[in-house]
């Protein structure tokens, strides 16, 4: 189950934040995960309490308010093989919404798998 955080500078459309949402998931269900899977939660911050270097590490050109960081929250397991092939694809659907590649950060973030309760606080992978 990924648990994906996009975090922005207000403000941003709503269409803006679906069309990254939407690429992050269609993304992620090309990786295995079920199209059903999906957890999402959208930060919209001031640019007081969002700050980033504009062009750190490597940046071709630099970054503007436009700047997106993708936090994806994972099991363990998946190989860098997996989320090579995931950033690729989520790069060109970014660039055929409209975005910048350049202007998006992704970071993954892993857990056990016991570390999940769905609902109820029972845990299915145990």
């Amino acid at each position: 189950m990924p648990l994906v955080t996009l975090t922005v500078r207000k403000p941003k459309s709503s269409e803006f934040k679906s069309a990254v949402l939407d690429a992050v998931h269609a993304s992620l269900v090309s990786s295995g995960v079920p199209d059903t899977d999906k957890f999402q939660r959208v930060l919209e911050l001031d640019a007081a309490d969002f700050r980033y270097d504009p062009a750190y590490p490597d940046v071709a050109g630099a970054r503007n308010g436009d700047f997106v960081l993708i936090e994806i929250l994972w099991s363990v397991g998946r190989s860098v093989k997996v989320k090579k092939k995931l950033l690729g694809e989520l790069m060109d659907r970014l660039r055929a919404a409209g975005l910048d590649p350049e202007n998006v950060m992704v970071v993954f973030k892993e857990t056990a798998w016991e570390n999940w309760a769905f609902a109820g606080g029972r845990f299915i992978h145990t």
